[in-house]
């Protein structure tokens, strides 16, 4: 019955029009940023660390509203304070697995002061998130804030500080 209503559309109406045969008209325009495209279909640096290994910070965040769940990894050298790799796992849309993906790459050679710098506003402008997907760069830049956050956690456990650093502070804003 579906294939009926099909062939009486496409012979009846406009679509069965020569005009509407062009390639131009059949094809439809990209919803998604080359970038977008770029980092879901090649993400960069997918995976996971040992949660328990000191040097690594675990941001595990998610968005109840459309279901996506993003874990970033940072680990962190602890004798400069820069992180040196991160990785990321993430269940969701296209744009949530861009960001994630993006996220990563920024984070890589910088100090942990400087990551926190990184806003949801840069990661959609890079990508050009379209506003309905704007969440997903906000889930990003929420768990390199996590991921850090749970990094100083671990050193602030490990040293039995219990005074709270300026970067702990800035994660925490």
């Amino acid at each position: 019955m579906m294939r009926l209503a099909a062939k009486r559309l496409l012979q009846g109406g406009r679509l069965g029009s020569p005009e509407a045969q062009s390639p131009a008209v059949l094809g439809l325009p990209r919803m998604y940023h080359e970038r977008v495209v770029d980092h879901y279909d090649n993400p960069r640096n997918v995976g996971s660390f040992d949660k328990n290994d000191p040097t690594v910070g675990t941001g595990l965040v998610g968005a109840p509203a459309c279901g996506d769940v993003m874990k970033l990894q940072i680990k962190v050298d602890d004798s400069t304070g820069k992180i040196v790799d991160a990785c990321f796992k993430t269940f969701g849309c296209g744009s949530a697995i861009a960001s994630s993906s993006v996220a990563t790459e920024w984070v890589k050679g910088k100090q942990m002061e400087e990551v926190l710098t990184i806003k949801n506003t840069e990661i959609a402008k890079h990508l050009s998130l379209p506003p309905v997907k704007l969440h997903c760069s906000m889930l990003a830049e929420d768990a390199i804030k996590a991921a850090v956050k749970d990094y100083q956690a671990k050193q602030t456990k490990s040293s039995g500080s219990t005074e709270v650093s300026p970067m702990e502070k800035a994660a925490n804003a």
